[in-house]
C-alpha cells in the first residue's frame, strides 16, 4: 500500500515556484483526440469545491476507496487493473480441476483421457530416475541415521559409522575406521537397509557426489516410484480424492520421463524446472497410495511418452499448448472444457491494480503509458498485451506489444487469461496555483471498471465520494470544478483508486489604486482574517525583479490597508494565508509622479 501525501503537511510559501513496436494504431488516436464531452456537476462542499452545475448532480458520502484500497501514489500515471482466470499456464490437466472430476465420482484414467485426448495407459519405459539436489556447491554434507556405505570412483567400497560426513572440493573422508584420506571422484553413497540419506532433508536412494568445475553436485539415483513419492506431496494436497491424486501420480510419472535430459548427468530438477520433489520427508500415506495405486503406468501418445503439462487452475477452460508457448499444436495438448476447476480460489482473480509508471519500467515500455488493451489467442487467454504510451518530445502515441507470457510474469499475474482496464485523471494543461473561484477542468478515461466514483479530498479534512462517474463511449470522462481550497481529486473503485490530481489555490487578491501617497489598500477573497500581506514594488534594475517594502495582515471583511510611502512605481500586493492556500498575488498597479 503506498501511503498518500498528507494535506495537512502542505505549507506554501510565497517563493515555492524490444518487443514489436508498432506505429500509432488509428482508433487509439482517435479516441484521444476525441472531445472530452461528458462533464461531472459539481456543487459547494463545505471544505470544498464550488458547483459549475446543479448542487442535485453531486453528493456526499464516505470515501469508498477505504483504509484497506490500494491508493495508487501521486505521479504514478494511470492505473490499470487486471481481472482474470485461473493459475499457472493452463495447459494440460488442471489440478483443481482434476479434484472437482474426483469428487463428481470420475476414476483417475477418465479424467486423464479428459485433459490428454487421444493419449493411452502403458508401462513406464525405465524404473530407476536422477534427480540433481545440489550444485555449485562448496561443501556437502550427507547423514545417515544407519552405517552406511560409499563407494568411490574407483569401485572401492567403504564403510561409514552412523552420523554426518561433510565434503570439500577435495572429498576427503574418514572411511573403514581409518584417518581422513582424499577419495577419486565420483562417490556413490547408499544408506543402511531401509534407511535413507539425508542432505538438508531425507531421500531415498543413493546419493552421488562428484566434482565439477571445483564445486560440488549432489544428484539422487533413486526408484521412479520413490521418486514420485516425493513429488505427489509436494505438488497436490494430499488430503484431495484418491483419483485425483492418481491422476497426479500418472501424470507427474509421464513428465517425468518425457522431459528427461538424457544426455546430462541427471534427469531432473528437484524444483519447478522439473517438479518439485521433497524425497523422504514429505510422503503422505495418501499419495504414496496413490502412487502406489498407479505403479508403473504413463500416458502414451504415438509411441512416445506424452509430455504430461499440468497446473493449478484453468479458469473453466485449458489452453492449448501451441497458443501459449507456439509451435505446433499437440493433439493431446489442446483447449478442453475444465467445469469443475470453479471450485478453486483462482478461478476468478483480481482485480490487480498496477500503475502505469511500473508497467513502464517492468515491460521496458518507452515513453508515458496512457492505456492497454489485450489481443487473445485461440484459447482465449492473451496473445499479447498492448500498450499505448506517447513519448516526451511527441504527441504520437506509439503502440507496443509484449507477450502475454511475458507481461503475466513481469507483472505479477496468475495466468495470461485477462483483461485489462483503466482509470486515470489528468491534470489541467496550466498546472499553476488557480484564483479563488476559477473552474478548473479535468480530462480522465474510465474503461473496463465498474462502479467508479469522484473523490474529493480538500485540505484539512479526508477523502469523501462525491460523484457517480459516467464516461462516454470512448471511456473518456470530464470533472469541471470550482476549488475553494486546495484539493486532490482521483477517481476511484471499492478495491482501488488511480492517482490522485491536487489542485493549488490561492486566494483571490485585488490592489485598488492608491488614494493617497501614504498607503495601499485591496481586498482579498476568501476573506481570510490575520493572512498576512507583503506590498512588493517592481524593481528597476538588478534582482529581485520584485522587493517587499511593507507588510501587513488582512482584517475580519477580507480587506487590508497597509501604510507604505510610495513613490512612483509599480505596486502589488501578496497574500500568503497558508493552511491550504498558496500565496496569491494581485494585478500590478503603477503609480506615477
Amino acid at each position: 500500500m503506498h501511503r498518500e501525501a498528507d494535506m495537512d503537511t502542505f505549507r506554501p510559501r510565497v517563493d515555492d515556484a524490444p518487443w514489436r513496436i508498432r506505429g500509432g494504431v488509428a482508433s487509439w488516436v482517435a479516441m484521444l483526440r476525441r472531445p472530452l464531452a461528458l462533464a461531472l456537476a459539481t456543487a459547494l462542499l463545505a471544505a470544498g469545491s464550488a458547483a459549475a452545475a446543479p448542487s442535485h448532480a453531486r453528493h456526499t458520502h464516505a470515501a469508498i476507496c477505504a483504509a484497506s484500497c490500494y491508493a495508487a501514489p501521486a505521479g504514478s500515471g494511470a492505473l490499470f487493473l487486471f481481472s482474470g482466470h485461473g493459475f499457472g499456464h493452463g495447459v494440460g490437466m488442471s489440478q483443481y480441476g482434476a479434484y472437482g472430476f474426483a469428487q463428481h465420482g470420475w476414476t483417475y484414467d477418465q479424467i486423464l483421457a479428459h485433459y490428454y485426448p487421444g493419449t493411452t495407459l502403458g508401462p513406464a519405459p525405465l524404473s530407476t530416475i536422477r534427480v540433481l539436489l545440489a550444485d555449485k556447491r562448496k561443501t556437502i554434507a550427507i547423514s545417515s541415521k544407519l552405517p552406511f556405505t560409499v563407494v568411490d570412483g574407483a569401485g572401492a567400497r567403504h564403510t561409514l559409522a552412523a552420523g554426518k560426513v561433510s565434503l570439500g572440493a577435495g572429498l576427503e573422508l574418514a572411511v573403514d575406521g581409518g584417518p581422513a584420506r582424499p577419495l577419486p571422484p565420483p562417490l556413490t553413497f547408499s544408506p543402511g537397509d531401509g534407511g535413507t540419506l539425508t542432505l538438508g532433508r531425507a531421500y531415498r536412494g543413493r546419493i552421488l557426489v562428484d566434482v565439477v568445475d571445483g564445486k560440488l553436485r549432489a544428484i539422487d539415483i533413486v526408484g521412479l516410484e520413490q521418486y514420485l513419492y516425493g513429488v505427489v506431496p509436494a505438488e497436490m494436497p494430499a488430503s484431495w480424492a484418491p483419483a485425483a491424486l492418481e491422476a497426479q501420480a500418472v501424470a507427474s510419472r509421464s513428465y517425468a520421463l518425457a522431459t528427461r535430459r538424457i544426455a546430462a548427468p541427471f534427469d531432473v530438477y528437484a524444483d519447478a524446472r522439473s517438479q518439485v520433489y521433497l524425497g523422504a520427508s514429505a510422503e503422505k500415506p495418501s499419495t504414496t497410495a496413490a502412487v502406489d495405486a498407479t505403479a508403473g503406468e504413463v500416458l502414451y501418445y504415438n509411441g512416445g511418452v506424452a509430455t504430461t503439462y499440468f497446473s493449478s487452475t484453468s479458469g473453466g477452460r485449458t489452453a492449448d499448448a501451441a497458443d501459449v508457448w507456439g509451435g505446433r499444436s499437440l493433439p493431446y495438448l489442446v483447449s478442453v472444457d475444465d467445469p469443475y476447476d470453479v471450485i478453486s480460489p483462482f478461478h476468478d482473480w483480481g482485480p490487480v491494480p498496477v500503475t502505469a509508471q511500473t508497467i513502464a519500467q517492468r515491460l521496458e515500455v518507452p515513453g508515458r503509458i496512457v492505456d492497454a488493451a489485450t489481443t487473445p489467442n485461440p484459447s482465449g487467454r492473451v496473445a499479447t498485451l498492448d500498450v499505448l504510451s506517447i513519448a516526451k518530445r511527441s504527441a504520437a502515441p506509439t503502440t507496443t506489444s509484449v507477450p502475454g507470457t511475458l507481461a503475466s510474469s513481469k507483472l505479477g499475474l496468475r495466468s495470461t487469461w485477462f483483461d485489462v482496464g483503466v482509470l486515470s485523471l489528468s491534470a489541467p494543461a496550466v498546472t499553476a496555483p488557480v484564483p479563488y473561484g476559477t473552474q478548473v477542468t479535468l480530462s480522465g478515461l474510465i474503461r473496463g471498471v465498474d462502479g467508479v466514483v469522484v473523490e474529493q479530498r480538500s485540505f484539512g479534512a479526508g477523502w469523501t465520494d462525491v460523484a457517480a462517474a459516467s464516461p462516454d463511449e470512448t471511456g473518456a470522462v470530464t470533472l469541471v470544478e470550482r476549488p475553494t481550497i486546495t484539493t486532490d481529486y482521483r477517481l476511484a473503485t471499492a478495491r482501488a483508486a488511480a492517482a490522485y490530481v491536487r489542485i493549488r489555490v490561492t486566494p483571490r487578491v485585488q490592489l485598488a489604486a492608491p488614494g493617497s501617497r501614504t498607503a495601499l489598500s485591496g481586498t482579498e477573497r476568501p476573506a481570510l482574517p490575520g493572512a498576512p500581506v507583503q506590498i512588493q514594488q517592481q524593481s528597476t534594475s538588478g534582482s529581485p525583479a520584485w522587493k517587499t517594502i511593507a507588510r501587513g495582515t488582512v482584517d475580519a471583511s477580507g480587506a487590508f490597508t497597509v501604510p507604505v510611502p510610495l513613490a512612483p512605481g509599480t505596486y502589488r500586493a501578496v497574500v500568503s494565508p497558508g493552511h491550504g492556500y498558496w500565496p496569491g498575488t494581485s494585478a500590478p498597479v503603477t503609480v506615477t509622479g
